[in-house]
């Protein structure tokens, strides 16, 4: 048991190196982040300078710009790993799929959900969002992003070595993600306990399930 561990720790200290950029480049964390503040900034160019506007919409806003910003990612998740025979050496070592894409999981959370929600403050800056409206959208996506997590990683197994993988995996986001947007949209309202409890609730759902599903498509990919 402590060997499992010790070489799941080695699997999840490798995966956040690549994942904040490491030697599979292709911009690591700071694309995504960089582009999830690029959304928030362009829109108040787009609908104008109201300041009433901007914060009846704002948290609206930012959760698109996340989900927006999930897709960049996908392509690094799984496939250069399925390429270069990861798994394979993985499961001669006694770790299972499930257990990988579950770590996995973790390290995309922390390298993606993480730093969005550090970038936040600054984009509830250009949408005239107030200190409540900023902690209640803080709150949403600390229970939403893992569910973003969970999903993008599961698409990025199911879509590994696919022809447009990528642009196909985010097509699947899109939809799979809906749920997500609209409970993280809503908890962000005054008196948005209900959605938070959904929100929370579907992003468990698609942790509990995403190391499963990922675990399934990739021991299909290396079959």
């Amino acid at each position: 048991m402590t060997r499992t561990l010790r070489q799941l720790w080695l699997v999840f200290a490798r995966d956040c190196a690549l994942l904040l950029g490491g030697s599979r480049g292709r911009g690591g964390a700071t694309l995504p982040l960089l582009f999830f503040l690029a959304v928030a900034m362009l829109y108040p160019f787009a609908v104008g300078p109201d300041a009433r506007l901007l914060a009846r919409t704002g948290a609206g806003v930012i959760w698109v710009a996340a989900l927006l910003a999930a897709i960049l990612p996908l392509d690094r998740l799984v496939e250069p790993d399925v390429e270069s025979g990861f798994f394979d050496q993985w499961a001669l070592r006694g770790l299972s799929e499930e257990a990988v894409m579950l770590v996995r999981i973790l390290a995309h959370w922390l390298c993606f959900g993480m730093p969005l929600m550090a970038a936040t403050p600054i984009a509830a800056g250009w949408l005239s969002l107030d200190g409540d409206q900023l902690l209640r959208l803080e709150i949403g996506l600390l229970a939403g992003t893992p569910g973003l997590a969970a999903i993008g990683v599961m698409i990025a197994a199911i879509t590994a070595g696919l022809r447009a993988g990528a642009a196909l995996g985010g097509l699947l986001l899109i939809p799979l993600a809906v749920p997500l947007l609209i409970f993280g949209a809503g908890s962000s309202a005054p008196g948005g306990a209900d959605g938070l409890a959904l929100l929370a609730a579907a992003s468990l759902v698609a942790v509990a399930i995403a190391p499963f599903a990922a675990g399934a498509a990739i021991r299909a990919a290396r079959e």
